[in-house]
């Protein structure tokens, strides 16, 4: 019997793919990493789950792992799930998504990574968009799920804290106590792997395809560029359905066969005492775990080479160096990054890394001057060291490309006279909420729904925590109820993750204007930004 096969997605369009995108891993794909180390390494401790609940730590070896991915991926394929069909992953950080993401990919169907903080609304639109056959999902999701996701064949339900199950018992035992292997599946290396709702400037987020070629380019790069290694124990405490916890870390970790240990989230309080008890020696940090940790005590005795984040920072009194680095979902890895073994200055995020080309371009696609502002525009290949485009959606994949092949980041970043980049900010309708993504214009759809809402702008005010958080400037109706900001908070409780929800709304008589009619956003973020510099009183 011939195995099945999973079915190659069709690339961006005006991106041909030859057989030279195939070179970098050959026929390599997501399975023959999960078996790498397995077969090379069985006992050794692959990942070590430490919960926040007081509970002791749970460590699983590298074929320990492998058994219960396989037990897992027999289990989806005897619920029905064949190559290509769309499972979702909605759980906080556990053991079982990493085993869940893991056993998904290896039997050619596709991972759909879903925000927890997602609320009814947008997973009934993913739902809806990614029309995915089945789910895993955490307990407390549970009831969400099934009154928001009603094109779902089926759900498996898992606490997280019986990691994968038992043979025949525990959360996931109706798909672990099936069979102990899958039945093998050949897999297009150009076929997807995994699925990552992106927040853009559209009113709904995009869903970002990423191939198993992407993902092992993930894994390999990612690995080099934070100089990872097999005597390495990473620690990963960001959200797994991101790029930087699911790519980043747990793909480059794997890479080099090195050791994962797992927390359900990032804890200033906790991140000391098992950092030292568990011997880590690397993570990825964003700018709010290291504003949250500035005031806490450094033990002496950690183990940590350096870490990896935004920008290249000596951090603290230990003297721990934070290298930087610039990717998003749709770079798969760093288009730029900081040298290991040379530190750039504080404050950047490095030097244009080898495996991509990198422009900074002014409004007409031509390259500015070093210290002008402009948009970071990235080269690559498509399904390769870009994503393979956004699924669903040929028209927001042709959009991200200029016509010679240059991905738009939609960041702006300036450049000094070595070379060496620093971030300046998001585009113009984008907010960087503590690390997440938010579109001003998926908050504006569902204020300006709001009966007495005509019109709405949605900026961001700056937060030293969060670093952006969204504020929303109305002009109401002349019929508008009372207690329109009250209804706006309601509706936006409802529809928006928590992150995206307006932290002030404001009515106001007028909105600023730019020549051509256009809500002038910049005097908004200037208003917001003095209030801030000079506050009342």
């Amino acid at each position: 019997m011939n195995p099945a096969v999973a079915p190659a997605y069709p690339l961006a369009a005006g991106h041909v793919p030859g057989d030279e995108i195939r070179a970098p891993f050959g026929d390599r794909t997501v399975p023959w990493l999960l078996a790498r180390y397995r077969n090379a390494v069985p006992d050794k401790v692959f990942l070590t789950w430490e919960p926040h609940t007081g509970a002791a730590a749970q460590s699983w070896t590298y074929e320990e792992f492998g058994i219960a991915v396989d037990r897992l991926a027999a289990g989806l394929q005897a619920r029905g799930v064949a190559p290509g069909d769309r499972v979702v992953l909605l759980m906080d950080n556990c053991p079982d998504f990493l085993a869940g993401w893991s056993a998904i990919v290896s039997i050619g169907a596709v991972a759909v990574c879903l925000n927890t903080r997602s609320s009814a609304d947008e997973l009934a639109y993913f739902d809806e968009h990614a029309a995915p056959r089945a789910a895993l999902v955490g307990t407390r999701f549970a009831d969400t799920v099934a009154a928001a996701m009603p094109g779902l064949s089926w759900t498996v339900t898992t606490t997280g804290t019986d990691a994968f199950g038992d043979a025949t018992d525990g959360p996931l035992a109706e798909l672990t106590g099936i069979a102990d292997v899958p039945t093998p599946v050949r897999i297009d290396p150009m076929a997807a792997a995994t699925v990552q709702y992106t927040s853009g400037t559209t009113a709904r987020p995009k869903a970002v395809v990423w191939t198993h070629t992407n993902c092992l380019w993930a894994a390999r790069t990612n690995a080099a560029h934070a100089g990872l290694r097999p005597d390495d124990t990473g620690l990963i405490t960001l959200p797994l359905f991101h790029t930087n916890a699911l790519g980043y870390s747990f793909l480059g970790l794997l890479w080099v066969g090195a050791s994962i240990v797992l927390t359900p989230g990032f804890s200033a309080s906790r991140f000391w005492d098992v950092s030292v008890r568990q011997r880590c020696t690397w993570v990825s940090v964003v700018s709010f775990m290291l504003r949250a940790l500035a005031a806490r005590p450094v033990p002496d005795d950690h183990r940590y080479r350096h870490w990896s984040g935004s920008t290249s920072v000596l951090w603290g009194p230990t003297g721990i160096r934070t290298t930087g680095w610039f990717g998003m979902t749709e770079t798969v890895s760093h288009p730029v990054v900081s040298e290991l073994d040379h530190p750039d200055p504080d404050g950047t995020m490095g030097l244009p890394a080898p495996e991509y080309a990198v422009a900074v371009v002014d409004e007409d696609g031509l390259a500015v001057e070093p210290g002008v502002v402009g948009e970071l525009w990235v080269r690559g290949v498509v399904g390769v060291s870009l994503f393979a485009g956004y699924y669903r959606n040929d028209e927001a994949t042709r959009d991200a490309f200029t016509e010679s092949g240059w991905f738009r980041t939609g960041d702006r970043v300036s450049r000094d006279r070595t070379g060496r980049l620093r971030y300046v900010e998001r585009a113009k309708d984008m907010l960087k909420v503590g690390g997440e993504n938010v579109a001003a214009a998926e908050v504006e759809r569902v204020v300006a729904a709001v009966p007495g809402v005509r019109e709405v702008a949605v900026v961001a005010a700056p937060d030293h925590m969060l670093g952006d958080v969204p504020v929303a400037f109305v002009i109401a109706t002349e019929r508008a109820a009372d207690g329109l900001v009250s209804d706006i908070e309601a509706a936006c409780e409802r529809m928006l993750s928590d992150f995206k929800r307006p932290r002030q709304i404001r009515l106001v008589d007028e909105l600023p204007r730019s020549t051509l009619d256009k809500v002038a956003k910049a005097r908004l973020r200037a208003l917001l930004a003095n209030e801030v510099e000079a506050p009342a009183g």
